[in-house]
Parts: C-alpha cells; structure tokens; sequence
C-alpha cells in the first residue's frame, strides 16, 4: 500500500517502464532481427496513406513530369505493375499516377494538359525543314546513281566520291532530325558498312568465288567487281517513307497511352500500331526496289533489300525510344557475319584451309550471292522485331516522345 500511495502521491515521478519497456522489446526485437522496426505510428500512416511512401521515393518524378501520362510511364520503368497498384488502392498504374501526379505541388499550380486533346503538330517552317530533311538523302543518291551512268573514266570517280560524300551527309542531317533521331549514334559505322556491302559486297562475293576479283570497282555492274546500285538507291529514298511510318507509330501510341487504363490494355493496343508501322514501311521499300530495279536496269532483289530495311529501322526505332543497346549489338553481329562470309572465301584459297569456304560457296551455289546479307539481315531483323515487341508495346517506352518533338 505504501509503494501504491507513493506512486499515487503528487510530485513523485511515474515510472517510465511500459513506454520505455516497449522501446526495449521493439529494439530487442529489431536486434535480433537485424533490422530497425518502423514506429506504430508511422505503420499507421502507412496504412492510413498507402501512397506517400510511393509519392517520397518517386518524388523526383513527379515534380519533373508534365502530366499524368509521364508518371505512369516512369512507374512502370520502375516496375510498378497493375498488380502493385492495386496494393495502393487504385485499379490501375494510370489512376495511381492521376493520384501522384495531383498531390505534388507545382509553381503556380499549371493545370495539366488534357488527357484527350489533340497531338500539337510542329509549325509550318519546322515541318517543311523535317520533310526536305528526308527527302533529301534519296534526291542526292538519285543524282549520284545519274552521275555514275552518265560519266566514265575520271569524271566517273570524282562522281562515285562526290556523291558518296553528299549522301553521308544527307543522311547525317536527317538523322538529327525528326522522327528517326535517336539518343545514341554509334550504329553509325555498322549502318555504313551494311550499305556499303549492298553495294559491293555482292559483286565481290561473286568474283571471289569465281577466283577473282581482277581489279577495283569502276562503278558499273559489268566491270570486274560489279556494283549494285538499286538496292542502295531504294534505301536512301525510302528514308523517307521510314520517317513518316516513324512519326505514325509514335504519335498513336502516345494517344493510346491517354486512351488506355491499364499497362497491359496500351500493350495490347500499341503492338498492332508497330507491327502495321512496319509493314507499311516495307511495301513502301518493295515498291522502291521495284521502281529503282525497272529504272536501273538491275533485278530487284526483293529479299535482301528487304531484310537490310527492316533490320536498319528496327534499330533505329528501338533507339529512337530509349533503348540503345539491342540496335547497336544486332547491327554489329549482323556486318561481322557479312565480313566473315567474305573473309571465308578468300581464307579458303589458302592451302589446306579449303573447308573454310565450303559454307559460304554452298549458300552462293544455292541462293547466289545474295543469300549471304539476306541470311544475316534478316536473322537480325527478326530478333529485333521479336525484341521491339516487347520492349516499344511498353509505356515507358513513350514517356519523352512527346517533350522531345
């Protein structure tokens, strides 16, 4: 009684012990465990607000981003599924970024643009640059082509420098610009060495066979080393078919992206957009090498040309939309494979080493020498398709495209 009556007696300090006591398990507890145990009133929190604990670790996001559409999409690059958003109460990443997005402060406090408004077109003067841009590489390559046919001799080959040197360039404005300009450029020297075997490379597989070549190029396609212009011609003039199917794919997957409400609705929607993106480039690419083969009096190899465009635009989209590493490696595999064919052929000639060349002369006995970059573009082609399926049918894939236009 005398121990109650003093606890009881004004002026006698409490015993700290339970809140104290509680501390100590809670610390013996996170000891044993190896880890510190949040506060029951931060657990309440937690639970009360599921999305602040989201909105502190992404906030960065969320303050940088124009709208709703660019936290979803940086949600989902993070790994935020719908499944994990229904854990934060919302039925989807898109009303949970809606959510994020509101509770951020801003200057000002901008209203966001509207989910549905129309896409804003580029002004008159940019517009026209990014159309003349495209068009011309193919215009400077046509002259090339003419100036090659025209002249013989000397002129011939200051034509054939000066036109490979107008095209180079061409294709290097135009690749800083517009719908097909990418965050890397280092397939640069593979895409020149891809075109330049379609020029040369068949020419010279076939000499090579055949035990030659008995001399330099002279830029016809009956001299010693014979050079094939069609299919160069038909893809320097399909830059342009390419950039518009570009600027079509981007342009309605950002508006399936406010359309859609859910990640694997927008997945759903955006891979016809590709795949009918890509096919309309390649009818564009199979009419080209038509047109170019009837003008230049040179079979139109529909397979190879083929092959090499959807392998160079496959690479270049996946690039356009951030992701710079499949583009670069295929490209690299794909001309290496071109450079081992013909190192094969001339190792073969060695003596002893006739079985190197054995692979190589059976593909040109059975499909000509064609079959070499057709083989190897399309493998190529086919892998980043297969890649480009999965990688630009994602959200996050198109959270910038719109800032960067």
């Amino acid at each position: 009684m005398s121990g109650l009556g003093e606890l009881d007696r004004p002026g006698t300090p409490r015993d700290p012990g339970p809140r104290e006591g509680a501390g100590g398990e809670d610390a013996g507890r996170a000891g044993r465990d190896g880890r510190q145990s949040p506060p029951a009133s931060a657990v309440r929190r937690s639970a009360a607000d599921p999305v602040k604990g989201l909105l502190h670790r992404h906030r960065e996001l969320c303050e940088r981003a124009v709208d709703p559409l660019e936290i979803a999409a940086g949600l989902e690059a993070h790994g935020v599924t719908d499944r994990t958003a229904a854990r934060f109460r919302h039925r989807d990443v898109f009303s949970l970024a809606e959510e994020m997005y509101a509770r951020v402060p801003r200057d000002g406090d901008a209203p966001a643009p509207p989910e549905d408004g129309p896409t804003p077109r580029p002004d008159g003067p940019r517009a026209a640059g990014s159309v003349l841009l495209a068009l011309l590489p193919g215009v400077l390559c046509a002259a090339a082509v003419a100036g090659l046919r025209l002249t013989d001799g000397r002129p011939r080959l200051i034509a054939a420098a000066g036109g490979v040197l107008a095209v180079s360039l061409a294709l290097g404005a135009a690749l800083r610009r517009g719908p097909l300009t990418a965050a890397t450029r280092t397939t640069s020297t593979w895409t020149c060495w891809l075109l330049g075997y379609a020029l040369l490379g068949d020419g010279l597989l076939r000499t090579a066979v055949s035990g030659g070549p008995d001399g330099l190029p002279d830029g016809s396609p009956d001299g010693a080393w014979p050079v094939t212009l069609a299919p160069v011609l038909a893809l320097t003039l399909s830059y342009a078919p390419a950039a518009g199917c570009a600027h079509l794919f981007a342009a309605g997957a950002r508006r399936k992206l406010s359309s859609s409400r859910g990640l694997t609705d927008f997945s759903a929607s955006v891979r016809p957009l590709l795949l009918g993106a890509f096919a309309l480039y390649l009818g564009a690419l199979a009419a080209l090498l038509t047109l170019t083969g009837a003008v230049l009096g040179e079979p139109a190899d529909w397979s190879q040309g083929l092959s090499l465009g959807a392998l160079l635009l496959l690479a270049r989209l996946l690039g356009v939309h951030g992701h710079t590493h499949a583009g670069p490696f295929v490209l690299t595999a794909t001309a290496a494979a071109e450079a081992a064919a013909l190192a094969t052929v001339f190792a073969g000639r060695l003596p002893g080493c006739g079985l190197l060349s054995a692979p190589v002369e059976a593909l040109v006995a059975a499909c000509g020498p064609a079959g070499v970059p057709t083989a190897a573009c399309g493998i190529g082609a086919l892998t980043l398709l297969v890649h480009a399926c999965r990688r630009l049918t994602r959200a996050s894939a198109h959270a910038s495209t719109e800032r960067t236009r």
